[in-house]
């Protein structure tokens, strides 16, 4: 891993497993990854050779010049690499640990940078993982690209990550989080969240609200209560 986000994204999952094989979806307190939150995303990998992306940050949306929301994670790989990750994802999820992924990115006018991928198992309300947390990060000069958004990738390398691989002290890992219930925090990053029906609705909103929306996705309704 060559980004620090992956680094510290592995450090606060390994911390919330708290002796369970794998985290749980609504264990996920976004203000403890407040710095790195437009740019997670969780996918759907109930079926491992079609991960659809639930929810989005927008940073990550910018990114590709589309709404993630509802597509296929494989969609913009080439067919070699997506068969690569399909076996990645099935490794990773049955192993429980987290996999890293080296890549190229390319624009349509042929701008190209180097980026990094971090997908790290997660359950839904207990169980066996069926659902990725993750991060996307560009590690070369954004300016090679010139605005355009990323329109194709490619697999370079992988590396499954062990719970007892070193991590560099950037910083402190963000906290787990608390178990008395969340505050608000009105100038937190926004997500987008992915809803089981026929047309998903594009919600923005504060981590405060997030934990709750998470836990209602797989209902497929919302329940918010007035502040």
């Amino acid at each position: 891993m060559k980004h620090r986000n992956s680094h510290l994204l592995v450090g606060y999952w390994s911390r919330l497993r708290k002796g369970r094989a794998v985290p749980d979806q609504i264990d996920i307190d976004p203000r403890a990854i407040k710095r790195m939150l437009s740019s997670v995303f969780i996918l759907d990998v109930e079926n491992p050779s079609r991960p659809i992306y639930r929810l989005a940050g927008t940073a990550l949306c910018e990114r590709f010049g589309f709404e993630l929301r509802g597509t296929g994670f494989l969609a913009h790989w080439d067919a070699q690499s997506a068969v690569a990750l399909t076996s990645l994802l099935r490794q990773a999820l049955k192993l429980h640990q987290p996999v890293c992924i080296s890549s190229i990115g390319t624009t349509g006018s042929a701008g190209m940078v180097e980026m990094e991928t971090l997908l790290a198992p997660i359950s839904f309300h207990g169980g066996e993982p069926n659902r990725v947390v993750g991060i996307i990060q560009v590690l070369s000069d954004q300016t090679l690209l010139a605005g355009k958004p990323i329109a194709f990738q490619r697999l370079v390398a992988s590396q499954l990550i062990r719970e007892d691989d070193p991590l560099p002290a950037f910083d402190s890992l963000p906290p787990p989080p608390p178990s008395d219930g969340l505050r608000s925090h009105p100038r937190a990053p926004h997500l987008r969240l992915v809803v089981s029906q026929a047309k998903p609705a594009t919600i923005h909103f504060a981590d405060a609200d997030m934990r709750k929306l998470l836990a209602a996705s797989e209902l497929g309704m919302m329940k918010l209560r007035p502040a």
